[in-house]
């Protein structure tokens, strides 16, 4: 599968259709890894093809530099900022973030003080609103078929104010 780091990274017109999830996994015998998954839903926009949302999201992926969850992981660099009330990712555009949607409090409390995290990128579609259950069996399959991609990121020593505390 050839990602496509050549091709312009899309905008906020596909962001926007980006469905994500973050868990905290504390099973790991590397300690607790914070998740942060993101991929799409099928085609429902005028146009939207499913090889085109494909193609997308290996722009993104070759940008971040992600490989596939089949090779040894690799760290991505400091991707999530803090911006104001929202902890945002960075994900190659140089003018937009995907601003990371509601993680928990522990999730949360485990990135911004320095603790492992890792974004997956999915290239399969997944249906906005599913629980734990069907992003696991969807992270089951599409791993098998190495249609995931991964990287290990951390938020980035940048000062700002998260729930109205400052950091």
């Amino acid at each position: 599968m050839a990602l496509t780091p050549d091709r312009p990274v899309p905008g906020p017109g596909f962001i926007t259709g980006v469905v994500t999830s973050t868990w905290l996994d504390t099973t790991s015998p590397a300690g607790p890894v914070a998740w942060l998954l993101m991929a799409h839903p099928v085609p429902r926009r005028p146009g939207e093809t499913a090889q085109g949302i494909e193609n997308q999201l290996l722009c993104i992926a070759g940008e971040l530099g992600l490989r596939t969850a089949s090779q040894r992981m690799t760290v991505i660099g400091d991707r999530l900022s803090v911006h104001g009330p929202h902890l945002v990712l960075d994900y190659g555009h140089p003018r937009f973030a995907l601003r990371v949607p509601s993680p928990s409090t522990r999730w949360l409390r485990h990135v911004l003080h320095g603790g492992h995290g890792c974004l997956a990128l999915g290239l399969d579609p997944v249906p906005p609103g599913v629980g734990p259950d069907v992003i696991e069996a969807y992270l089951c399959r599409s791993v098998t078929r190495d249609r995931v991609f991964v990287g290990v990121t951390g938020v980035r020593a940048v000062r700002g104010t998260l729930g109205g505390r400052e950091r």
